[in-house]
């Protein structure tokens, strides 16, 4: 009988796990689609702007709103959403990113497709949000860490996949079909989330205490400072990265030059995951500030395009791990609101950026857009330096034989 009992506690156990994991998979690619939904416009500026007939730099203004409003969402949707079953609540958010997406599809003018696009902010930030901290609540404690990572690896693939699969559905169909099928995959994921997450009752929302806390903490805020710089810079010029490189390369090869760009972000985005977050983030910026300095001059023809986006894919795709790994070295005690003010400053940042980026080319023509990167590029840089040195200074003073994770060594 004891063996029995035995063999039963040990299939429980491996069900449980396998549950877990299912879980994880499941927010994963939750996780890759909220990301790839973001981020469409950026393969389907150029057709997009046409369509709803706006500048390329108003179309760009799409990214901001639905940026402002994932940065916003985060600490205000848990009072709101109070005490309801948060396997509910990311099923409810899937859904509305699938209203918005087919919103998006058909909106006859801007101001609707704008307005689709507010409502994305909402569900992207409320996702965000509950996936902080989810992994711990469906794996086995000694498995967190790497669902976590499983979980989060959504970002760094969207990032770099998401978007050449939209223009290249874009390509084939037309911009519209691409947010369609963002709204299918949207509708078959709040399906998988209420068959493979348990049933998550709320905790305890992250307080403003909380969060002041973590930024009293100076590697904190030293890592908020390079995301900001580098993910600003970055999606000022990413955003118009079609009518950036268009003129030189055609419209057939935009899909192919993109994933070029997004095949070489993923090996990016593996390679940071095995670096110190401050090497990782040298590789980061310096690929960024190189290309954008180089794309005057190098990215006028279809070879020099190729090249450059593929130096570009793999700086940027490491950009996701290597930030939370630096804010998890920084507060390895409070990850939930080391996250969440990561998560506020990732989003406004792409906000920041596409908006700059858009008043930029408006006014100074797209082909200006490069030197936004390349200056707040060397800036984190400038800033990775300086840390450096005092990183440095305070393990050699503590203990000559103690390394920083913030020092590289």
């Amino acid at each position: 009988m004891t063996s029995i009992r035995a063999a039963d506690g040990d299939q429980e156990t491996s069900a449980v796990r396998t549950r877990g994991w299912a879980a994880s998979v499941t927010m994963a690619a939750t996780v890759f689609t909220v990301v790839t939904a973001e981020m469409l416009p950026v393969g389907l500026l150029t057709p997009l702007s046409s369509a709803l007939h706006v500048t390329e730099g108003a179309a760009g203004l799409s990214l901001t709103v639905t940026g402002i409003v994932a940065a916003i969402a985060p600490p205000v949707l848990p009072a709101l959403l109070g005490k309801l079953d948060r396997r509910t609540v990311l099923s409810a958010l899937m859904v509305l990113l699938a209203v918005a997406a087919f919103a998006a599809a058909v909106a006859p003018v801007f101001a609707v497709y704008l307005g689709a696009r507010v409502l994305m902010g909402i569900s992207i930030g409320g996702v965000w949000l509950l996936a902080v901290g989810l992994a711990r609540r469906v794996v086995p404690e000694h498995a967190a860490g790497p669902a976590t990572s499983l979980i989060f690896s959504g970002i760094g693939i969207a990032s770099v996949l998401g978007v050449p699969a939209g223009a290249y559905v874009g390509e084939l169909a037309g911009w519209r079909w691409a947010f369609a099928g963002i709204g299918v995959l949207s509708i078959a994921l709040a399906v998988a989330l209420r068959r493979y997450l348990p049933s998550l009752a709320a905790e305890q929302a992250v307080r403003l205490r909380d969060v002041g806390a973590v930024l009293r903490i100076r590697q904190v805020r030293v890592g908020l400072a390079l995301v900001a710089l580098i993910v600003t810079g970055h999606f000022a010029a990413y955003t118009y990265v079609r009518p950036l490189i268009e003129p030189h390369t055609g419209p057939a090869l935009i899909g192919t030059l993109l994933l070029a760009y997004g095949a070489a972000g993923v090996a990016g985005n593996f390679l940071s995951g095995a670096l110190r977050p401050v090497r990782a983030l040298m590789i980061v910026a310096g690929g960024i500030g190189l290309v954008a300095y180089a794309m005057p001059v190098l990215g006028t023809t279809l070879a020099g395009s190729l090249v450059l986006l593929v130096i570009w894919g793999f700086a940027y795709g490491g950009t996701s791990v290597s930030t939370q790994a630096w804010t998890h070295a920084a507060a390895p005690s409070a990850p939930e609101s080391s996250s969440a003010v990561l998560v506020g400053v990732f989003n406004g940042s792409i906000a920041l950026g596409a908006f700059t980026g858009g008043q930029v080319a408006d006014r100074f023509g797209t082909t200006t857009v490069t030197w936004l990167p390349a200056v707040l590029a060397t800036a984190a840089l400038a800033v990775l330096l300086a840390n450096y040195r005092t990183a440095a200074r305070a393990a050699e003073s503590s203990s000559p034989k103690v390394s920083s994770s913030f020092s590289g060594e």
